[in-house]
């Protein structure tokens, strides 16, 4: 079995003409890729992240592979003053917005026994409370128009236990209920709120942050016997906010394996 990763995907216009926000799209993450493919697939896209030089890093690079440079705004997710200031920029720089794809998080490890509230309250403040204001904030935007997509990222944690990621697990799956509670009430309206859910995707920032061994303790759990590419778990954000999936909505989609 060959433990390579696949061919990069060639853009198939999924999403033609589309406006997308992506948050937390510095960096070389899972919302660099989403915004890169949104871009390789028709989109118009705005970007958003709290650090600012990364933030112009990344339009740089995606102007640099894709010919195309996104609009940026900063954003810290945990205040509602920047997360208005956000969908504003991206309503003004745009003109609407068809796509959300929520991707900051924040992860961290320590058992609970040593875990302070700090800590505890961190994790959850950016990973579900920043994903329940950015879609607060641009839900009346899409049900005014009668459509939209909102793709949030979640994470096999959500499901399954693994030591030293209680808070992390612990919001993941507060994504997940959000997703399927917020998309009951959207649907009337015609938006849809979808999210995936990663087991192991590898970038630069993964790897410098996670204890030595787990990774490789992670990976071995594996199906493929590798980590996903970070573009693998964008192509399905892609699929989820694109017309394809239209009769999708609350729904969770692994982006993993019967293994991990």
């Amino acid at each position: 079995m060959s433990k390579l990763a696949p061919p990069y995907p060639k853009g198939r216009n999924l999403l033609e003409g589309k406006n997308v926000l992506v948050t937390a799209a510095a960096g070389t993450g899972i919302g660099f890729w989403a915004a890169r493919r949104a871009i390789e697939e028709g989109a118009h896209v705005m970007i958003s992240d709290i650090h600012e030089r990364r933030l112009s890093d990344a339009a740089q690079e995606l102007k640099k592979l894709t010919g195309t440079e996104p609009g940026t705004t900063l954003c810290d997710v945990t205040s509602e003053q920047d997360v208005q200031a956000a969908i504003q920029a991206a309503l003004t720089g745009l003109g609407h917005l068809d796509v959300l794809i929520n991707n900051a998080g924040l992860g961290g490890f320590g058992h609970v026994v040593d875990l302070t509230d700090e800590q505890w309250n961190k994790v959850l403040d950016v990973t579900l409370n920043g994903t329940f204001r950015m879609t607060r904030a641009v839900l009346p935007h899409m049900l005014e128009r009668g459509s939209g997509a909102i793709v949030n990222n979640a994470s096999v944690l959500g499901w399954r236990a693994q030591p030293g990621q209680s808070h992390y697990a612990a919001a993941k799956a507060g994504v997940m209920a959000f997703t399927r509670c917020v998309a009951m009430e959207a649907a009337e309206g015609g938006v849809r709120v979808n999210a995936v859910a990663p087991s192991l995707a590898m970038h630069e920032f993964l790897s410098k942050v996670t204890p030595e061994g787990l990774l490789d303790e992670l990976i071995a759990k594996e199906a493929f016997g590798r980590a996903a590419e970070p573009f693998e778990v964008a192509n399905v954000m892609i699929f989820l906010a694109s017309d394809y999936a239209s009769y999708m909505t609350g729904e969770v989609v692994p982006v993993s394996s019967q293994h991990a």
